[in-house]
């Protein structure tokens, strides 16, 4: 059975991609000097405006104003022509202590809230993630680096890319669409746009065996985009989900990641599904695996685990949900302390997906507990 499965990704400088790097600007600054600092910030953007608001309990000072004026240099707003930038953009806060009501749970290695929470892993890429979005955050990377390093300087902050790929019993076949949203100075025309970003990044980032003469490629579809950033559309922390994880190919627990510190679920037990999946799929479990876990507050020990393998799995999904709860402890402390998450590394997940990156820092994307759990399925 043919069908086909679109992705997206946009680049750092996307008001909301913007938004969730400053929130995950904060919790590093509070995590640098206070490991047990307790975050979650929501950020949001607009014309001129930065405003945080949310819970934060730290014996650390944090300079949140110039944490957010770096964080907006960084992503390239650095001209007041583009109606926001790090020297005169207005910083609102609105932060608060959290409540001891949440703080009594966590504080004996609960949950930090209650929810459900998804962890995936295939082996069509390398990544083990899903090819349209690996597709797609290749193009979008590369949309960033050809501006800051002005390869194609009249490129400005904002941008999108979007893969489509077809598949065939699951396996993908070729790439039938791409589109590209690059944000750009007003003196340049479109057609020079459309060649660059053809030439210098579809070419160069979409594999040559992937292309047809059927891929559609669609290019600043409207003709013009000079405006863009929270000029142009309000950024908001924890708005672009599919981005941050498998471009919509499973669900989504609900709970957005950047903000958050490590006792909240939300972001540390998806983490955590996340190894196992990929773990489990490197082994040989399953070519696909996706991974429910759900919490309660103040509980330690999961709601539920399940697993669904898509047919793809070498053992039923009753035999891989015992193993899994055999080999991994999903407790909240026992995530944080084996995945070393109390450290100021968040920042750099905030733009160009959480998972399928092997930087440092992305503990829950290590390999190794592949033999482990083959042996164990040996037993089984």
């Amino acid at each position: 059975m043919k069908y086909s499965f679109t992705s997206e990704s946009v680049t750092e400088g996307h008001p909301d991609k913007l938004a969730d790097q400053i929130s995950d600007a904060i919790l590093d600054g509070v995590l640098k000097e206070d490991k047990d600092g307790r975050v979650a910030c929501e950020t949001l953007l607009t014309r001129g405006l930065a405003f945080v608001a949310g819970e934060i309990t730290t014996k650390a000072y944090v300079d949140i104003p110039a944490i957010i004026r770096k964080t907006v240099e960084e992503a390239g707003y650095i001209d007041p022509s583009y109606g926001f930038d790090n020297e005169t953009v207005a910083v609102v806060t609105g932060i608060q202590e959290q409540s001891p009501d949440i703080s009594m749970g966590v504080d004996t290695g609960g949950a930090g809230d209650q929810g459900m929470m998804i962890g995936y892993a295939t082996n069509e890429t390398e990544e083990y993630m899903p090819l349209p979005i690996v597709l797609a955050h290749r193009l979008t990377y590369e949309l960033s680096r050809l501006r800051k390093e002005r390869v194609l300087p009249y490129l400005r902050p904002d941008g999108k890319a979007q893969v489509t790929v077809e598949y065939e019993d699951g396996k993908p076949l070729h790439v039938t669409g791409i589109v590209i949203a690059a944000q750009h100075d007003p003196q340049i025309s479109l057609n020079q746009i459309r060649d660059d970003i053809y030439n210098l990044l579809i070419k160069k980032r979409i594999p040559e065996n992937m292309i047809t003469t059927d891929t559609r490629v669609v290019i600043n579809g409207t003709g013009k985009f000079t405006i863009g950033g929270p000029q142009a559309d309000t950024g908001l922390t924890g708005r672009k989900l599919m981005v941050d994880t498998y471009g919509g190919i499973v669900p989504h627990g609900g709970g957005c990641f950047s903000g958050k510190d490590p006792t909240k679920v939300d972001r540390s037990a998806t983490y955590f599904a996340r190894y196992v999946a990929k773990n489990m799929v490197a082994a040989g479990v399953a070519d696909r695996l996706e991974l429910h876990v759900s919490y309660a507050i103040g509980e330690a020990r999961p709601m539920a685990i399940t697993v669904k393998t898509f047919g793809t799995g070498r053992f039923n999904d009753e035999k891989i949900v015992k193993a899994i709860k055999q080999l991994f402890d999903f407790s909240p402390s026992s995530i944080i302390e084996y995945l070393n998450l109390r450290r100021p590394i968040y920042k750099r997940t905030a733009a160009y997906g959480h998972f399928g990156r092997s930087e440092e820092g992305f503990t829950w994307e290590r390999l190794d507990r592949v033999q482990e759990i083959e042996k164990f399925m040996e037993k089984i």
